[in-house]
């Protein structure tokens, strides 16, 4: 996030989109809340119907997959109307002749017919967030897990920028991290094209301090992305993969491609708290630590750095996570993973990344700390950008919407969406095996318009098949308002009905190589 958690509670007007944030992020929730009491205006734009849109000044229901046209249309209707923040667009970005050309195709009248938003409600939504002080885009996955999901992000960063609303407290583009570490591995570098800190691989300067500290020439070439890796899998180019923490073969889309790429390797090792559904393909599993059995530190969604500490020993053989990894490391030949404890590693990473520089486990006994941090005496930073921006002027993105994208098949009216449910959580490894929640939602279902259901001859709880190009499942009807008809929705959280066996893996996002989990055509047949 760009800004803090606690800045919603004060913004006047937030802007949510791809986010079942009651459900999936309720501390955020309540802060979203917290703002509406006070008198902001809540605007979602969202195909289904969520908790938080009972509270929302409007909720705006565009088609799956045409966030760029809503985005590109509200931007329109602020240059038309002189309702940008001219001082900020001329002092602080560039680009924005181009943009404003590019968005010459998008009239309200055309994005409406494509987005299926109103054009009156699209003007309203506009001037409402223009015209606010301080206007706050918070968003998650339902934006960013499309093959055009970078493109949705930089027409986004786009609205914000037309209108002043960054480098400021309550305003800023605000991703919701899916899981309460992913910030933190990111920041460490856990992709495959940064070390620590986002330097990127290539740069020579800073793959140079890396090496000089570990004495070790370091790849110049960025890696593959997960998708890439099972590809390479099956293509014979990896016969060794170990999985951490992981369990793809729920969370990953083409389940089918997951399990045969799985089990194309010659050596696969999984380290894990559970034997997971990834964990039975292994051929040996490491018993690892759960967050309440290691010390360490977590990133939160909002670049807060905070300690964990130890509450209990990790049971039977498991170990510490760190620990298999520095003994395989040994196994290896290397004769550097000579860590005494978790602070220790923690210093290399504050001493090898400028943004964690300033932080210590001394500093962070008492509080967390939001990097950047790059001296002892900072006190961290609530918001960035205030100043300016990493490569200076904030650039604008010419983000064109590209149709071709979000054609639906004759054989498949149905536009399917995965996502989560309040009860459950990610893969279901855990939150599974708890029986309260089990008891809550206890399997897999699909949401159904009525209006769709009535057509099919589908009763509530009937029994029905989903099937996609990709693959079939069969799960119970939820016949409901939440969705509209020609949309359904399936939570992704249960092994007996994975809702991502129905997902392609084979059309991805060119920039970050993620694929469709927000739109995959299907139909459904009553079984």
């Amino acid at each position: 996030m760009t800004n803090s958690i606690g800045e919603l509670s004060d913004a006047d007007v937030i802007l949510l989109t791809g986010s079942n944030t009651s459900e999936q992020h309720p501390v955020i929730a309540g802060k979203i809340l917290d703002a509406v009491r006070k008198g902001a205006k809540l605007l979602i734009f969202d195909p289904r119907i969520i908790h938080l849109t009972s509270f929302a000044h409007m909720h705006l229901r565009q088609k799956p997959g045409t966030d760029i046209v809503w985005i590109n249309a509200l931007m329109k209707v602020i240059i038309d109307e002189d309702l940008l923040d001219r001082e900020f667009v001329n002092s602080r970005t560039e680009g924005f002749e181009e943009l404003s050309r590019s968005l010459e195709n998008y009239s309200l009248e055309r994005a409406a017919e494509i987005c299926g938003i109103e054009a009156s409600d699209l003007r309203e939504a506009a001037r409402i967030f223009a015209m606010a002080d301080k206007a706050s885009i918070v968003y998650c996955m339902g934006i960013t897990q499309h093959v055009f999901g970078t493109r949705n992000v930089l027409a986004l960063a786009n609205l914000a920028l037309l209108t002043g609303n960054v480098g400021r407290l309550s305003t800023g583009v605000n991703p919701l991290r899916g899981q309460n570490n992913v910030q933190g591995a990111c920041d460490v570098g856990a992709l495959p094209n940064v070390l620590t800190g986002y330097q990127k691989v290539d740069d020579d300067v800073a793959r140079g301090n890396f090496e000089s500290a570990y004495g070790k020439k370091l790849p110049s070439k960025p890696g593959l992305t997960l998708i890439e890796i099972m590809n390479a899998c099956l293509e014979g180019k990896i016969k060794f993969l170990y999985i951490m923490g992981e369990n793809p073969m729920i969370t990953e889309p083409d389940l089918k491609h997951v399990e045969e790429a799985l089990s194309a390797v010659d050596f696969l090792v999984v380290q894990d708290i559970f034997l997971t559904e990834t964990a039975r393909l292994a051929h040996v599993v490491l018993p690892g630590s759960c967050w309440a059995e290691k010390d360490g530190t977590f990133t939160n969604t909002e670049r807060r750095v905070q300690r964990i500490r130890k509450a209990i020993d990790p049971p039977g053989d498991a170990r510490l996570d760190w620990q298999i990894i520095c003994d395989i490391a040994k196994a290896f030949g290397s004769d550097y993973f000579e860590y005494s404890s978790a602070e220790e590693i923690f210093d290399e990473i504050a001493k090898l990344t400028p943004s964690y520089s300033g932080m210590s486990y001394q500093r962070l006994s008492t509080q967390g700390l939001q990097w950047p941090c790059p001296s002892v005496d900072h006190p961290g930073t609530v918001y960035l950008h205030e100043t300016g921006f990493a490569r200076g002027k904030g650039l604008f993105s010419v983000v064109e919407y590209d149709p071709e994208s979000q054609k639906l098949e004759e054989h498949y009216p149905f536009v399917l969406m995965t996502g989560r449910v309040g009860f459950q959580y990610h893969s279901g490894t855990m939150s599974r095996r708890s029986r309260a929640l089990a008891r809550e939602v206890p399997e897999a279902y699909v949401e159904i318009s009525p209006q769709d259901a009535a057509r099919l001859g589908i009763s509530d709880r009937d029994k029905v098949k989903v099937v996609s190009p990709n693959g079939e499942l069969t799960v119970r009807a939820f016949v409901t308002e939440r969705v509209r008809p020609g949309e359904i929705f399936i939570p992704f959280h249960f092994s007996e009905a994975p809702a991502n066996i129905l997902i392609n893996s084979r059309e991805l996002d060119p920039q970050s190589k993620i694929t469709s989990m927000k739109f995959c055509p299907a139909r459904i047949e009553k079984a």
